[in-house]
C-alpha cells in the first residue's frame, strides 16, 4: 500500500506516464540539473531531468551515461528547441534509450517530435497558450507542462494559478498535464492535483538539495532571499524579443541589460540574423548562470530562482524533500 494513498491516487496518471514512484518532476536547471541531482531525485522517488542547455552532443552523451551509472530509475532530458545541434542531441537520447524528452524554449521544429518518438521516447512540451497546447498535443506530444511566471529562469507572462484555471478544465481529462511555477510545498501540489493535474514540476525547491553541485554561496543566497527578490529581466529593444528571465537581483541582472543593447546594435548593423542574435542572448545566460552556480560569483552571475525561493530555508537531501512534499500533500488532502 502507498504511504500517500490520496496523493498517489490523484497522481496515478502522472506516475504511470513517468514510471516514477511519485509524479514530481524536477525542472531542468542548467548547470544544476546534472548527474548528481538528477540521479538523487529519481532514486528518491521523483523524476529527474537533465538540463542539456548549451551542451554539445558529446557532452550530453557523457552526462546521460554518467547518470545511468548512478540510477536505474527513469529520468528525462530537456532539450532547447533552438539548439543548432537539436537533431544530433535527439540521436544521443535515442542511443541511450532515454525514456522521456522535454522540449523547451519555443515551438518544436518540424520533425523533432516525430524523431524523438521514433526513438522510443515520450515527448513533453511547454505551451504558453491553450490554443498552442492543443495543437502540440494533437501533433504528437505526449504530455504538457504549464509553467507560470512565478517560476525561475525563462518564463512566460501569465501566473501559474491563471494558467491552471484555463488549461486544466480543457485538457486534464484527456491528456497528461503537469503544473509548474511557484510550487514550494505539498499543500500547493495537492491543490493542483485536485484541479486535475497529473503531477507537478519543481525547480527552485531542488536547487539547494544536498546533492546539487551548486556553489555553497549560491545556496546561501537562496536561503537569504525572499519571494520579492526574484525579479524578471527587462526587455530593452522591442525589435529583439527576449524571453524574460526570473532571477535574484544583482549586478548580473544589470549586465544583461547592457548585453541586450550590445546584441541589438550588432543586429542593427546586419552582422547577425535574428536567430543568431537570440542564440547570443542564450549563450550569455549560460555563461552567467555558470558563474553563479559553479564559481559562486553571486554578484555578477545569474541567480535564476523562482518566487518560491522564499520557502527554501536549508540544504536537504533530495529524497527528504520529496518525502516532505508528499507528506504535506497527503495531510492537505486528508484535511479536506
Amino acid at each position: 500500500m502507498s504511504s500517500y494513498p490520496k496523493t498517489s491516487a490523484l497522481m496515478a496518471r502522472g506516475i504511470e506516464f513517468l514510471g516514477s514512484e511519485h509524479a514530481i518532476m524536477c525542472g531542468a536547471m542548467s548547470w544544476v540539473s546534472e548527474r548528481n541531482l538528477v540521479s538523487a531525485i529519481s532514486n528518491g522517488g521523483g523524476f529527474g531531468v537533465i538540463a542539456c542547455g548549451a551542451m554539445t552532443p558529446d557532452l550530453l552523451d557523457a552526462e546521460i551515461a554518467a547518470t545511468k551509472a548512478m540510477t536505474d530509475k527513469p529520468f528525462g532530458v530537456n532539450l532547447i528547441t533552438m539548439h543548432p545541434d537539436l537533431t544530433d542531441l535527439i540521436a544521443v537520447c535515442t542511443k541511450h534509450g532515454v525514456s522521456h524528452v522535454v522540449l523547451a524554449g519555443g515551438i518544436p521544429p518540424k520533425g523533432s517530435v516525430e524523431a524523438i518518438k521514433a526513438g522510443g521516447a515520450k515527448v513533453i512540451v511547454f505551451a504558453p497558450t491553450l490554443a498552442l497546447a492543443k495543437k502540440l498535443l494533437r501533433s504528437g506530444a505526449d504530455a504538457l507542462v504549464i509553467e507560470g511566471s512565478e517560476a525561475g529562469g525563462h518564463i512566460g507572462p501569465v501566473s501559474t494559478s491563471i494558467l491552471a484555471q484555463e488549461f486544466l478544465p480543457e485538457l486534464a481529462q484527456d491528456f497528461v498535464v503537469f503544473v509548474a511555477g511557484g510550487i514550494g510545498t505539498g499543500d500547493m501540489i495537492a491543490a493542483y492535483l485536485e484541479m486535475g493535474a497529473s503531477g507537478v514540476q519543481l525547480g527552485t525547491r531542488f536547487a539547494c538539495a544536498t546533492e546539487s553541485i551548486a556553489h555553497p554561496d549560491f545556496k546561501k543566497a537562496f536561503f537569504r532571499a525572499k519571494a520579492r527578490d526574484a525579479e524578471t529581466s527587462v526587455q530593452v529593444d522591442p525589435r529583439l524579443p527576449v524571453i524574460p528571465v526570473r532571477a535574484l537581483k544583482n549586478k548580473g541582472t544589470e549586465s544583461f541589460t547592457a548585453k541586450q543593447r550590445e546584441v541589438a546594435a550588432v543586429l542593427d548593423r546586419g552582422e547577425v540574423d535574428m536567430n543568431e542574435a537570440q542564440l547570443q542572448i542564450e549563450h550569455y545566460w549560460a555563461g552567467a548562470l555558470r558563474r553563479a552556480v559553479v564559481d559562486g560569483d553571486i554578484e555578477n552571475g545569474s541567480m535564476m530562482a523562482g518566487q518560491s525561493v522564499g520557502l527554501v530555508k536549508e540544504e536537504e537531501p533530495a529524497a527528504e524533500i520529496i518525502v516532505k512534499l508528499m507528506c504535506q500533500a497527503e495531510d492537505a488532502l486528508a484535511r479536506r
